[in-house]
């Protein structure tokens, strides 16, 4: 039955859309979903299996086209999750794991936001389903990553409650333990103490023990300070809905000034983070692959404010500032753009003749950007003067670059003229397809070239 799963939303690039304070854990490939007896649901064949900290969700995995939906598995819903078996027959089948979900009275998966709460809702059912694992993956790293999401029960709790404390009471003990100060043959505890070659093997041992625990305190640390780092991030896409949800129900009643700093605030919200990275630890062999969608659906807002193209050296910035401690090279983004060919999203690659790789909108329009710049070329001062590519990019709100960029490639449709000087380049209109062949001399009285000539004079 198609109405047995929850329905989740699917970002226009084919990734999941996560709700609040959601997490991915894990992910596997060519997984297939199948009840127990097939009277409940239709099977689920060769899709994305994603592990969050609240959901189970399925995504169809064909390359070709981008998912527009996505079937769910609340964690609430699950009842139980049985432990796999290592047996001869398990060594010639696809792995498998099994869990028991909680079905409603109407044939549907128990709603954790209906209030029933447990298991012992009146009416509802347990409905075993077995997740067929046909790709590559760690099966026994998702089944471990699966027990803990489902234990830490974190779809409960509104907010985090992140301790992070007693992460530092161990280091004194640890050091006191290891350093006997007394003298003799008993140590200051009273215990007997060992000298000569065995004394110098504790010795180390206890200073490798010692090393050990000072290690393990600084990484829990380190995971602390990481898990407030992910509640400043979640605390900033809180504030950013919010206020986006403010400017929409407001109307013309604010004035520009509160606009811009609204806008501004936006900004510097939005480049805080993201709060559930792809990495290689939860996509596995799908990294590239689910990079490529996340990063699509990333750079659109750089894509809106820089007028639909980016720098690719710069969205590589924007991209790992994002992403916080999880940082990706430069060729994992690379080829993170490349595949971008083979998905149905809304951006693109584009590689300039000079070399120079941008990230651009499908829907961006090399001709009104032409029209722009001849617009401006065509002006009294760019006629004497010609435009310099800092012009071009006041005149488009573009670096100064990718203006840069734009003005070559209208050289090269024959749209303008490029002069260079020690000042450098200079780009001006093009008049030599008004001039004709068989009169050089001809001067028309219309037309750019009787612009440029009145331009001239003028200013002489």
């Amino acid at each position: 039955m198609s109405n047995f799963f929850s329905k989740a939303e699917v970002t226009s690039s084919g990734r999941p859309v996560f709700i609040h304070n959601e997490v991915e854990c894990h992910l596997l490939s060519g997984v297939d979903l199948e009840p127990e007896d097939h009277h409940h649901f239709t099977p689920l064949k060769s899709g994305i299996l994603i592990l969050t900290t609240h959901r189970l969700l399925w995504l169809h995995s064909s390359s070709a086209t981008t998912p527009t939906s996505a079937s769910a598995i609340p964690l609430a819903a699950i009842s139980h999750i049985f432990s796999s078996r290592k047996s001869l027959k398990s060594v010639f089948h696809s792995p498998r794991i099994r869990f028991q979900v909680l079905v409603s009275p109407d044939g549907r998966l128990f709603d954790p936001g209906s209030g029933s709460g447990s298991s012992s809702g009146s009416g509802s059912r347990s409905v075993a389903v077995t997740a067929v694992i046909r790709g590559k993956g760690d099966c026994d790293g998702f089944l471990v990553k699966f027990w803990d999401s489902w234990r830490a029960r974190a779809w409960e709790s509104n907010e985090t409650s992140g301790s992070g404390s007693g992460s530092g009471s161990g280091l004194a003990s640890g050091s006191e333990a290891g350093t006997g100060t007394g003298g003799g043959l008993y140590s200051s505890d009273g215990s007997l103490r060992m000298v000569g070659v065995a004394g110098i093997l504790r010795k180390e041992q206890q200073m490798w023990e010692s090393t050990d625990k000072s290690l393990q305190d600084a990484f829990q640390d380190l995971n602390a300070l990481m898990s407030k780092a992910k509640e400043m991030v979640m605390l900033a896409e809180k504030m950013r809905q919010k206020l986006l949800s403010g400017t929409s129900s407001q109307t013309s009643g604010t004035n520009d000034e509160d606009m811009g700093s609204k806008e501004e605030m936006q900004d510097w919200l939005l480049s805080v983070g993201i709060i559930s990275p792809v990495t290689k630890e939860s996509a596995g062999a799908l990294y590239h692959q689910q990079l490529s969608r996340q990063l699509a659906d990333f750079v659109r807002t750089p894509l809106e404010r820089a007028g639909g193209m980016i720098n690719l050296i710069d969205a590589y910035c924007l991209f790992n500032r994002a992403r916080g401690t999880e940082l990706i090279s430069p060729d994992d983004m690379l080829q993170a753009c490349s595949l971008w060919e083979k998905f149905d999203v809304p951006v693109m690659l584009r590689k300039f003749d000079s070399g120079v790789m941008v990230i651009q909108n499908k829907s961006h329009s090399d001709e009104e950007v032409f029209a722009r710049i001849k617009s401006l070329a065509a002006k009294p001062e760019a006629l004497r003067n010609g435009v310099s590519p800092t012009d071009a990019a006041m005149s488009l709100g573009i670096a100064p670059a990718m203006a840069k960029e734009h003005l070559l490639t209208a050289e090269s449709k024959g749209l303008l003229c490029r002069d260079i000087s020690p000042d450098g380049f200079r780009f001006y209109v093009n008049l030599f397809p008004e001039i004709e062949p068989l009169n050089i001399y001809f001067v028309k009285d219309y037309g750019m070239c009787s612009t440029w000539i009145k331009a001239v004079s003028t200013s002489g």
